[in-house]
């Protein structure tokens, strides 16, 4: 079967600019002509917007989401020899901001949902251990009652890498509300991006709020007197005022890659050879924002290959391995779920600029591969 050729990328960057250019070019004039460059009345709105949103008591803008992490694990105050579990199915950021903050991360299993397993989590637990850090991936929650009940039993300290799931809930509450801190990514392809990096810390214990704050400016809380030893990781001003406009129209986005979402489940289900992602109705628990639309499938290598001939853009996340597969870190583990997933993950394009033409295009050339 033949089908015109479409040219559908994974990700416009340009557009992520050209589409909104207008408001940006009066947002960066406005900015401006204030003067207002740094830690202005645009970030604090933004700051006091985004803790309102997940219901989490402070939110703290901060150069990029990797920063928010390390910031955290410094707050807690790691020391050599603390271990913090954490997925093997990850950005690196995620058990690098352990290691960069002086502990030690510890790579475990993830289970049916492709997230992090609670079961792994719990047999990994040792005298050492300190901390569990989820990563609430693709837009989706883990199942946070179950790793939270395992946290207060062995009292442990949680920071949620909730980079890629701003919006996203589990039982009805906030990804990155869950423990003790979390995490936020605003960069261009993210559901709430600005024009470079960006992120954000939430938390509601109020001491640690005020750490983080005094280590992203330099040790100064927030009436400007030096407390401590800090650094510089403040989210810029332009940036925040960006995302401040971005956040009116949030929701709408959140509908929109839902429904890319379900269009992409009711076209593909009929496909054995096929793995997708729960669908938005999957279960009442969940409610998944889809910041990727990552799926497993077979013969991936050919599929990607296929898809990219016919102008379909596809991405093999993180480089195609998983953190402990990075020989140079040093680890050892075998995580053989983790390791099979990575052999057959692709992920299709999901943002606003994906159309349902070009979804259904999509679709096309992929059961054409299977079936045609």
């Amino acid at each position: 079967m033949s089908y015109a050729k479409k040219n559908v990328p994974f990700f416009n960057y340009p557009r992520a600019y050209l589409d909104d250019r207008d408001d940006l070019i009066r947002i960066f004039d406005e900015v401006g002509n204030r003067g207002a460059f740094i830690m202005q009345k645009d970030l604090r709105d933004f700051e006091s917007t985004l803790a309102t949103y997940t219901g989490a008591k402070h939110a703290i803008g901060v150069a990029n989401a990797t920063d928010g992490l390390e910031l955290a694990w410094m707050a807690i105050g790691l020391r050599p020899g603390d271990e913090v579990i954490c997925c093997s199915h990850t950005m690196l950021a995620t058990a690098a901001s352990i290691k960069t903050a002086g502990g030690t991360p510890v790579l475990v299993e993830i289970g049916d949902d492709n997230l992090i397993d609670p079961n792994a989590v719990d047999a990994a637990i040792n005298p050492r251990t300190v901390g569990i850090m989820p990563t609430q991936l693709n837009g989706r929650t883990c199942e946070m009652d179950k790793i939270m009940a395992i946290a207060q039993r062995h009292r442990l300290f949680v920071v949620e890498d909730a980079a890629q799931a701003l919006g996203s809930k589990f039982k009805g509450r906030h990804a990155g509300t869950f423990g003790d801190a979390a995490a936020i990514s605003f960069f261009p392809a993210k559901v709430l991006g600005c024009l470079g990096d960006g992120g954000g810390v939430i938390t509601s214990n109020d001491s640690l709020g005020d750490k983080i704050y005094q280590l992203h400016d330099h040790g100064r809380d927030v009436q400007g007197e030096i407390r401590s030893w800090g650094r510089n990781s403040r989210l810029d001003n332009l940036q925040a005022a960006i995302l401040n406009h971005r956040f009116n129209f949030y929701e709408n986005v959140i509908r929109r890659r839902r429904a890319i979402a379900l269009l992409y489940q009711s076209r593909l289900e009929c496909l054995d050879e096929l793995k997708l992602p729960p669908g938005p109705d999957s279960s009442s628990n969940h409610f998944d924002v889809f910041q990727n639309y990552e799926l497993e499938c077979d013969r991936r290598n050919e599929l990607k290959e296929h898809l990219a001939s016919n102008g379909v853009g596809t991405i093999i996340q993180w480089g195609g391995k998983a953190v402990h597969q990075w020989e140079r870190l040093g680890f050892t583990c075998r995580l053989p779920r983790v390791e099979s997933f990575f052999e057959r993950c692709l992920m299709l394009p999901m943002n606003m600029f994906v159309s349902d033409d070009d979804v259904n295009y999509v679709c096309d050339q992929i059961i054409n591969f299977y079936r045609g």
